[in-house]
C-alpha cells in the first residue's frame, strides 16, 4: 500500500524483518496464493505487516521498473517487424515471389489467424514458464522468422514464415504490465499503441535508406528483412539477459527493493505469478452475464469495426499512396509524416478522455476524420493536381489508434466482476484479430490501385461503429438512471465522473459484476 511514510521508517521495517519470527503468521497455504509467492513473502516480510510506501519510495521503485522494462521497446520491434511486408511491397517482393490474386494479402491476415490461435497456447505457457525466458525466446525466435523471410521465393515460403511471425509475436500482449500499479497501467498500454505511429517513422527512414542500395547481391526487400531480423534476433538476446521474470525472481534489486515492488502492485488484485490453471474462475463465476450483456457486445463490435479498415491500410497503404502519384522514395518518407499523425491523433484522445472525462464522445468524434478521408478517396480522381488532396484524406483515415484505446477504457471501466472482465476482453482481443485478419482481404487485387470497392466496405463499417457508440452511450446513460433510481436516488443520466454521489463502495471487493453491483455507476 503506498500512503504517507517516512523512509526511515520503512528502514526501520527491514531492519525488523531481520529478527527471529516464524514465516508461519503469513498464509502460506491460502487458496488461489501461488506457493513460490507465499514463500517470498513469509522469507522476506516474516509475518509482520505489509510495508506502507511513501510516494517518494514509490517514484524510486517506478523509475527502477522503467529503466529495466524492455517491453516498449519490444512492442516497437513487433509493430515495426510485423508491418515490414507493407515497405517491403512496393520493393518488389510482390513481383520476385510471384505473387497474384490475394496472395499479398493473405500474407497479413495468415499472421492474425496465427495469433488468434495461439494466443491461449502462449498465455498458458507464460503462467508455467519464467516470463522473462519465454519472452526472449520469442523475440529471438521471430528476429529468425523475419530475416528468414529474405530467402523465401513463393507464396508457400512467405505463408509458413508470417504464420510463425504471428505465433512468437502474440507473446508481448499478456506480458506487459505485471510491474505496473493498475494507475500505471492506462499510460503504460498508451505508450504501447503509440509504437504503431512510432514503426512508422522509424521503418520509413530505414526502407529510404535501403532504397538507395542498387548493384547489391541481395534485393532491397530482402535487406530489409534481413537487417530487422538480425537487430531483433539480438534484441532477444538481451532481454533474456536483462528482464527479470517477476518482482520476486528480480535479483539485480535489493531484497528490499524487491519485496517493496511486490507490495505496490498489491491492490491491483490480478497477482504477479500463479503457476495454476484455475478452471473454478471459469464456470462458477457466471461468465454468461458477459454473453448476455449488451454493452460488452457494443464494445466488441467497435473493437472489429475499428480493426477492420486498419488491418487492410496497414497491409496496403504504401500500395495506395504510390496509385496517388507519389514515387517510391517519396511514399517511405510520407510513412514518416503518417507515424506522426497516428500518434498525435492517439495521445490527444488520451489527453481530452483524462482532461473532459469523455471516452465515447471522442471515439464519436474520431471516427469522423475517416469518413470523411474515406469518402475523398471514393470521389476525388488521382492526377497530379489533386495527389497533395488525397494524401491529407489518407492521412485522415489513422485515427484507428486513438479509438481502439477510448474503447478499450470503456470496456475497464464499465465491465465489473473478474471472470465478467476476463471473458470481455477476450471477446474484444479476438474481435481485434478476426477484423485485421479479414482487412486485407476486403483489397481485391482486381480492384487495385485505387481499391474503390474497399472503401465502399470501410465506410459502410464506419457507419456501423458510430452507430453502435451512439447507442452504447444511450444504453449506459440509462442504466445509470436505472440503479439509481432503484436505491431511491435523483435519476440522473449523467456518469460516475460527472456526478458527486455519496457511494460507500461496501462492494468494491465482493467481486460483483456491474450488474450485481448496486454502487456501481457506468462511465462514458
Amino acid at each position: 500500500m503506498i500512503d504517507e511514510m517516512a523512509p526511515e521508517d520503512n528502514h526501520k521495517y527491514f531492519e525488523d524483518t531481520q529478527l527471529e519470527q516464524s514465516p508461519t503468521t503469513f498464509e502460506t497455504n491460502a487458496k488461489g496464493v501461488d506457493a513460490e509467492v507465499a514463500q517470498f513473502f513469509a522469507e522476506k516480510s516474516h509475518g509482520l505487516e505489509p510495508p506502507v510506501i511513501d510516494e517518494k519510495t514509490n517514484a524510486r521503485l517506478r523509475w527502477l521498473i522503467h529503466k529495466r522494462s524492455v517491453m516498449v521497446i519490444t512492442y516497437f520491434a513487433q509493430t515495426l517487424d510485423k508491418g515490414t511486408i507493407n515497405f517491403a511491397s512496393i520493393m518488389g517482393i510482390r513481383e520476385d515471389a510471384h505473387l497474384h490474386g490475394q496472395q499479398y494479402a493473405w500474407l497479413t491476415t495468415c499472421v492474425y489467424i496465427a495469433i488468434l490461435l495461439w494466443e491461449f497456447p502462449t498465455n498458458r505457457l507464460l503462467q508455467r514458464l519464467p516470463i522473462a525466458k519465454y519472452l526472449g525466446f520469442n523475440i529471438a525466435a521471430w528476429g529468425v522468422v523475419l530475416a528468414c523471410t529474405a530467402v523465401c521465393k513463393n507464396f508457400t515460403g512467405l505463408v509458413i514464415v508470417r504464420t510463425l511471425l504471428g505465433i512468437f509475436e502474440c507473446v508481448c500482449q499478456p506480458a506487459s504490465t505485471m510491474w505496473y500499479t493498475r494507475e500505471e497501467q492506462a499510460l503504460v498500454i498508451g505508450a504501447f499503441y503509440s509504437m504503431n505511429g512510432f514503426q512508422q517513422c522509424v521503418g520509413g527512414l530505414i526502407a529510404y535508406g535501403i532504397a538507395h542500395v542498387h548493384h547489391a547481391q541481395l534485393k532491397n526487400w530482402q535487406i530489409l528483412f534481413t537487417l530487422l531480423g538480425c537487430i531483433t534476433f539480438v534484441w532477444g538476446l538481451f532481454v533474456l539477459w536483462w528482464l527479470p521474470d517477476s518482482p520476486i525472481h528480480a535479483k539485480c534489486f535489493t531484497p528490499e527493493d524487491r519485496l517493496l515492488m511486490a507490495e505496490r502492485v498489491r491492490k491491483n488484485d490480478t497477482g504477479i505469478q500463479n503457476k495454476e490453471f484455475k478452471m473454478y474462475q471459469e464456470v462458477t463465476s457466471r461468465p454468461d452475464e458477459a454473453l448476455k450483456d449488451w454493452a460488452v457486445w457494443a464494445i466488441v463490435l467497435i473493437s472489429f469495426t475499428n480493426a477492420l479498415p486498419t488491418g487492410g491500410l496497414g497491409a496496403f497503404s504504401n500500395i495506395i499512396l504510390t496509385a496517388f502519384g507519389f514515387t517510391q522514395l517519396q511514399t517511405y518518407l510520407l510513412a514518416i509524416a503518417q507515424g506522426v499523425i497516428i500518434m498525435a491523433f492517439l495521445f490527444s484522445a488520451a489527453y481530452l478522455s483524462k482532461r473532459y472525462n469523455q471516452r465515447l464522445l471522442l471515439a464519436f468524434i474520431y471516427t469522423l476524420p475517416n469518413v470523411a478521408g474515406t469518402i475523398v478517396f471514393l470521389c476525388v480522381q488521382t492526377s497530379a493536381k489533386t495527389k497533395v488532396g488525397l494524401l491529407i484524406a489518407f492521412y485522415c483515415t489513422q485515427g484507428f489508434g486513438a479509438v481502439a484505446v477510448l474503447n478499450l477504457a470503456v470496456m475497464s471501466g464499465n465491465i465489473g466482476g473478474r471472470t465478467k472482465q476476463a471473458v470481455a476482453s477476450s471477446l474484444v482481443f479476438i474481435a481485434w484479430a478476426v477484423g485485421n485478419a479479414i482487412g486485407p482481404q476486403v483489397f481485391q487485387d482486381k480492384d487495385g490501385p485505387r481499391y474503390v470497392k474497399a472503401f465502399v466496405a470501410h465506410i459502410i463499417v464506419y457507419g456501423v461503429q458510430l452507430v453502435t457508440i451512439f447507442l452504447l452511450r444511450l444504453h449506459l446513460m440509462r442504466q445509470n438512471v436505472l440503479k439509481r433510481r432503484k436505491q431511491g436516488l435523483i435519476a440522473s443520466k449523467k456518469s460516475a465522473e460527472e456526478m458527486e454521489e455519496d457511494i460507500t463502495h461496501k462492494h468494491a471487493f465482493d467481486d460483483l459484476t456491474d450488474k450485481e453491483n448496486p454502487e456501481f455507476r457506468y462511465v462514458y
